[in-house]
């Protein structure tokens, strides 16, 4: 049994962070259709790098495992009617379009809410269904400026240095989208009711940073890149070059960890100076000329047998490669059925009595049209009639 079994789920959503919630939900379960524009699938393969073979940008597409795909043409009444039956029936609907779209399209919670009134309808946007940002456009670099995160990451007298869009889509948005969507369902099986979910990818950078916040709010200064304990402005909490060209990670902050860092380092005159400011460039300097003595994996094998909080900074290839991770499962295997093995990442929620599971690859977009269709009641030639004339793909 999977956890989310039994869950169904209209997903509207596009680009990232949308996709990454409902791949979330679908790895635990939840039976996830893809309702798709008649481009998206173009898009998608785009996306992934412009391959030609759409079966083949599928297969690797990561965020459309576990799903299945309808083509509508939701500007056509008929296209939106397939959808309203649909909705009739699912637990939730997730979209990630401006605020306003899904009203002009006639898919909006109130609507869809008068015919379904126990759906779960989740709208993910880059500032939120309200407020002054709400109709403004952006992307993650954007929503982590808005949220405080960009301006505390970074050195000293450098730019901004600019993540991946981890924080923001992945994280302030569609992990954000899931623990919203669950918390709804939970909440459904009390009162029986469903409700609206906003999700504002700018507010979840700001809800990721409640600690920070929460210190400023409380008279603290504000971050600034490199200057505070967790951005580079301790020489234990920090990242070294090594002799390969390499860098290692620190994390020594608690007193005993510092303490064997600089047995190992050979500077142990430092450990009462932990936190004196006066030694700080002193003690930087000297973890830095230690540390291009020997090569980055020389220096994890010694650091690690020594209860010292310190990693290799990986490339993505090499975290793939990692014994822990794959011992973790974290590189998995899933069958296509002309490709084979598609090697994809796991599932990081690990259940110990109803585990998620990567099922299938994703879909080429409207792979699953004909069988939704004919599920809900649609004969061989009216299908044929409605793609025809564009209505569905």
């Amino acid at each position: 049994m999977l956890p989310l079994e039994g869950i169904k789920i209209l997903d509207l959503s596009r680009l990232a962070p949308g996709p990454f919630c409902s791949m979330m939900l679908g790895d635990l379960g939840a039976d996830v259709l893809l309702v798709e524009a008649p481009a998206d699938g173009k898009l998608a393969a785009a996306i992934l790098g412009g391959t030609a073979d759409p079966e083949r940008a599928a297969a690797y597409n990561v965020m459309g495992r576990n799903k299945r795909s309808i083509v509508l043409n939701l500007r056509e009444p008929e296209a939106r009617e397939v959808f309203y039956r649909l909705a009739d029936t699912v637990d939730v609907v997730l979209e990630g379009f401006r605020p306003g779209v899904v009203k002009r399209l006639g898919v909006d919670y109130e609507t869809l809410a008068a015919r379904n009134p126990r759906l779960v309808y989740c709208s993910l946007s880059g500032y939120g269904q309200t407020g002054p940002y709400s109709q403004m456009v952006g992307h993650d670099i954007n929503y982590i400026s808005i949220g405080g995160a960009l301006g505390m990451i970074g050195w000293p007298g450098q730019p901004p240095a600019i993540p991946v869009n981890v924080i923001a889509d992945f994280a302030g948005g569609g992990m954000h989208a899931a623990y919203g969507i669950l918390a709804a369902l939970i909440a459904r099986e009390r009162t029986g009711r469903g409700q609206h979910v906003d999700i504002a990818m700018s507010d979840g950078v700001l809800y990721l940073l409640a600690s920070v916040a929460g210190a400023v709010l409380a008279g603290g200064p504000s971050p600034t890149p490199g200057a505070t304990a967790l951005n580079g402005g301790l020489p234990h909490y920090n990242v070294y070059q090594c002799g390969d060209g390499g860098w290692i990670s620190i994390g020594s902050l608690e007193p005993h960890f510092f303490a064997n860092l600089c047995k190992v380092l050979g500077c142990e005159e430092y450990i009462p100076h932990q936190y004196d400011g006066s030694k700080r460039a002193e003690i930087a300097l000297h973890f830095k000329k230690q540390f291009l003595t020997k090569t980055r994996d020389e220096w994890f094998e010694i650091l690690k047998q020594t209860d010292i909080c310190a990693a290799p900074v990986y490339s993505m290839d090499e975290a793939l490669r990692d014994p822990h991770n794959l011992a973790r499962q974290m590189v998995v295997e899933v069958r296509h059925p002309t490709l084979g093995a598609v090697r994809q990442p796991g599932i990081g929620t690990k259940l110990s009595d109803t585990p998620g599971e990567v099922r299938t690859t994703a879909p080429v977009a409207g792979q699953h049209t004909d069988d939704v269709l004919h599920a809900l009641g649609y004969g061989p030639q009216a299908i044929a009639d409605l793609r025809a004339r564009g209505v569905v793909g």
